[in-house]
């Protein structure tokens, strides 16, 4: 097996929830760090790591609007999914008092997750690029009277203490990653087992194209969990759209809802299919609880 074949990509620094991610799904791997999102997936498309881990949407902060235009730059196939539920944490050098804290950075979504327990406690937010920078950043400076809001991993990868678990305002705060390979890994079709299908598609200029191209998922029965829409030329007269769906290819609904897809779309290209995470239907069993 190459070095390659071991690595997993990310953006952001060591101890990013990316990275956190990484350390869950694939604890085997070695985890790579990028600055940016295009560097990580073009370390799988070149050859020099296998995988990457790229988070898709948040549930409060919404879709990461980057990774649609980057997709169709990529051969890339996803091969998998994972929901990490964000629990940030107040980090602070070791041996500091809560009481002695006076500013708190970091990212500023992050910032805004936790805006009514840092005004409890009467501290000040600066804004950071990133949550682990601002976390190496204080392992650096040492300061006692600052703390930052980084995951646990963070705290472990540069010698912190975590003076308060889960301290986001609300609870649920969860980002779905999108796990990525060059080589398509289709898996086999399993009665008893979900899964999702991610299509990239464009329409044909012709009236009510989009609704006839999805036509055929609602005439065959085919769940469409998550439709995105994006500009992927630049002149801004050609809209895209990136299509969730709970079916198989080898399902034969799916096969007569692509059929009626591929004849009212100018372009069609399925980036992958993979099981379907447990987290999706953990919450469908609490909302019918």
């Amino acid at each position: 097996m190459s070095t390659a074949d071991n690595i997993i990509a990310y953006q952001g620094c060591p101890g990013a929830y990316s990275h956190l991610s990484c350390t869950r799904v694939y604890p085997e791997m070695e985890a790579h760090a990028c600055e940016n999102f295009i560097d990580a997936m073009f370390m799988v498309d070149n050859g020099e790591a296998r995988l990457a881990m790229i988070p898709l949407e948040n549930s409060t902060a919404g879709r990461v609007e980057e990774i649609y235009r980057l997709m169709p730059k990529t051969q890339l196939h996803i091969i998998g999914e994972h929901f990490e539920p964000v629990n940030h944490c107040l980090l602070a050098m070791p041996g500091t008092r809560i009481e002695d804290i006076r500013t708190v950075s970091s990212h500023p979504q992050a910032l805004a997750q936790c805006d009514t327990n840092l005004k409890q406690l009467g501290m000040t937010p600066i804004a950071a690029l990133d949550t682990a920078g601002s976390a190496s950043e204080l392992a650096a400076t040492a300061r006692r009277d600052h703390a930052v809001i980084a995951s646990s991993l963070a705290a472990e990868l540069y010698g912190l203490e975590i003076l308060r678990e889960n301290f986001q305002d609300k609870t649920g705060n969860t980002t779905r990653f999108i796990i990525l390979a060059k080589d398509s890994q289709m898996p086999a079709l399993d009665p008893d087992e979900r899964f999702m299908t991610t299509i990239m598609f464009a329409v044909k200029n012709l009236p009510a194209a989009l609704y006839k191209a999805l036509g055929g998922f609602a005439t065959n029965g085919i769940n469409m969990v998550k439709l995105e829409s994006y500009m992927e030329s630049d002149t801004m007269q050609v809209s895209s759209f990136h299509l969730d769906v709970e079916a198989h290819p080898h399902e034969q609904a799916m096969q007569y809802a692509l059929q009626e897809l591929h004849f009212f779309a100018k372009t069609v290209r399925v980036i992958g299919t993979y099981p379907a995470h447990p987290f999706r239907y953990t919450q469908l069993v609490r909302i019918e609880d």
